[in-house]
């Protein structure tokens, strides 16, 4: 059910990308430079007037648009810090992506006010992984998730990992049972969103069909994984 009294802002921390994550337009139209504390923030203020003209009121940020933020990480924390204590948005009503950079995890966790935690799985395993997103070929996947055990988690939080459903490539039965079973043996607090992929210029990936969505969302909630689409 929605709040249509509320909204979230998705923002940006760069520029561009210089991730090159295969299925992502922005990856794919590499990286031009990065954002300053206020650009970042600027975003947040202009999107809160906006909603506040439709007589709505921001309520969440997610750092999930262009850039790897852990890659621009002082200018993105500086930019939550001013987003507490300036603008008055709670830490705990933020969230950050990240492609799995763990030097930047690692330096998050010790952060004493941070957003929430997301972190791009988008493969059952490392060998699709680092098909799809080079990261993997310098942190694999066990490496990103004991990075993300380092991070003290608040009560109730839990850590987000969003998968990009890939037609053929990562979308199969088989991938959802890899998926369950990577994440009930790195025991932690998680949620996972699935998202569907749309077609763009220049890649040669298909959406998948939508009783493959299903059938993976149904795999995930029946072996106890919150999972949503």
């Amino acid at each position: 059910m929605g709040y249509p009294d509320r909204a979230t802002v998705c923002i940006s921390s760069q520029a561009g990308c210089a991730m090159n994550c295969s299925f992502c337009a922005t990856g794919q139209a590499g990286f031009q430079r990065q954002l300053s504390p206020g650009e970042i923030v600027e975003q947040v203020v202009r999107a809160a007037q906006r909603a506040k003209a439709d007589g709505r009121r921001l309520s969440n940020i997610v750092f999930m648009g262009m850039g790897e933020p852990f890659l621009n990480y002082d200018a993105f924390m500086d930019a939550v810090r001013l987003l507490v204590e300036e603008v008055g948005m709670p830490a705990s009503r933020m969230t950050v992506s990240t492609s799995g950079i763990v030097p930047g995890i690692l330096q998050f966790a010790e952060e004493k006010v941070r957003p929430k935690l997301a972190i791009s799985l988008n493969a059952p395993d490392d060998v699709i992984r680092a098909e799809v997103m080079p990261v993997n070929r310098k942190w694999d996947i066990a490496a990103v998730l004991d990075a993300v055990k380092r991070v003290p988690l608040r009560p109730k939080e839990r850590v987000t990992f969003e998968y990009v459903l890939l037609g053929g490539v990562n979308d199969r039965l088989e991938d959802a049972e890899k998926v369950a079973k990577l994440l009930r043996r790195a025991n932690l607090p998680v949620k996972v969103n699935l998202i569907v992929w749309n077609p763009g210029p220049g890649t040669a990936y298909r959406m998948p069909e939508s009783g493959d969505v299903a059938a993976f969302q149904e795999y995930l909630v029946a072996k106890g994984i919150p999972a949503y689409i």
